[in-house]
């Protein structure tokens, strides 16, 4: 085949992954420039690169995902957002635990920037993200609706797996072995999978009709060829699990570079950067009137990390030999319990307003302060 004719073949694809399409493409180029700074063992730098550029990455392999969906049944589409909507955070705790596990030494900071990553991720979402959808909505809008059954639903499946947070916590608390929290932890990994299974099969299969909304209508026409859609989707996760590698074994350094707490680089910095693709996409379709959709991809998201990737990630963990727990602190379970209620609170008379969102965005500047001094 031509050069001429190569080009007119992936003509989607480089359009997609081309700065032209979007500006956040610009940041490519943090993907060598990490791996140089790596090689050079320049370990502060390659950290600080490598985070930002998987920024850029998360994003592409959302718009594979949507490209990939478009081609397939609604259920399909579905399963496909819920698998590689948290792939970064899935990723990057991937990486720490397998480091852990190789080098003991550093199990405790391992096991602190997962649990840190994954709960900084559900606040990230629950306060952050819908705090700027609400915001910018409310202030394009005076006031917006949404679909109450689905909000509740999800809102009901972040309390269960709250109160799956608590109990260890509480186990902790009462001076029982760190065995015990572990035993607590393991069963309810399982029993939240089980149950992330059935909300699946409930919003995918028997109640598919209480999610649906009228937004996929824009997204008809499909931007790439269904090959090149998943050659992105495949570039780009190994790329992402390049620069997570990159950032996990240059993690100890950094902090010790920047004098900032383990805390606030897993709870603040990580998920902003990993979901940064879900910050733009939640605040533009906020901004056209789609509050289903942005508070779907808001809560949604929180769901996921709480009802999927937390508890596989302390199943891996045990196989690994590493003793990761759902015992992940009181602030952080503390924070996650009253950002669930204040959400909740917000979201269930159906109607939101830029006012609600800056009360979320307030309440997750607090808690960057709290984590910042831990």
């Amino acid at each position: 085949m031509s050069e001429h004719a190569l080009g007119h073949a992936h003509v989607g694809l480089l359009s997609t992954i081309s700065p032209a399409h979007s500006r956040l493409n610009w940041l490519l180029l943090c993907i060598p420039a990490a791996v140089v700074a790596n090689a050079q063992h320049a370990q502060a730098a390659a950290f600080a690169l490598s985070m930002v550029a998987i920024m850029p990455l998360a994003h592409l392999m959302g718009k594979a995902t949507e490209e990939i969906a478009l081609r397939t049944s609604e259920s399909m589409g579905g399963l496909l957002n819920a698998t590689f909507g948290n792939a970064v955070e899935l990723i990057i705790a991937m990486f720490a635990i397998l480091a852990a596990a190789r080098t003991p030494a550093v199990s405790d900071t391992m096991v602190l920037v997962v649990q840190a990553s994954l709960i900084g991720s559900i606040l990230g979402n629950l306060l952050l993200v819908l705090g700027l959808a609400l915001l910018y909505g409310g202030i394009k809008h005076k006031e917006q609706t949404f679909t109450v059954a689905a909000a509740s639903m999800n809102g009901s499946l972040l309390l269960l797996a709250v109160m799956a947070l608590i109990t260890p916590a509480a186990i902790h608390m009462a001076d029982r072995g760190l065995d015990d929290v572990l035993m607590v932890s393991r069963a309810a990994a399982v029993v939240l999978l089980v149950l992330y299974g059935l909300a699946l099969l409930f919003q995918l299969g028997t109640h598919a009709e209480i999610f649906h909304t009228d937004t996929h209508s824009e997204h008809e026409h499909p931007t790439m060829q269904s090959r090149d859609a998943w050659l992105l989707l495949t570039l780009a996760t190994a790329l992402v699990s390049a620069m997570a590698h990159v950032l996990v074994h240059n993690l100890e350094s950094a902090v010790e570079a920047w004098h900032m707490p383990q805390l606030f680089i897993g709870v603040i910095l990580l998920p902003f950067f990993g979901n940064a693709a879900e910050h733009f996409t939640a605040v533009l379709v906020a901004g056209k009137d789609k509050m289903d959709l942005a508070i779907g991809i808001a809560i949604g998201s929180s769901v996921q990390i709480a009802l999927l990737v937390a508890p596989v990630m302390v199943l891996v963990a045990w196989v690994a030999g590493v003793d990761l727990s759902l015992e992940f602190g009181l602030l952080e379970t503390v924070a996650t319990f009253f950002s669930v209620l204040v959400a909740n609170s917000l979201l269930s008379d159906g109607r939101t307003n830029w006012l609600e969102g800056a009360m979320l965005l307030g309440t997750y500047l607090i808690l960057a302060v709290a984590f910042l001094v831990m």
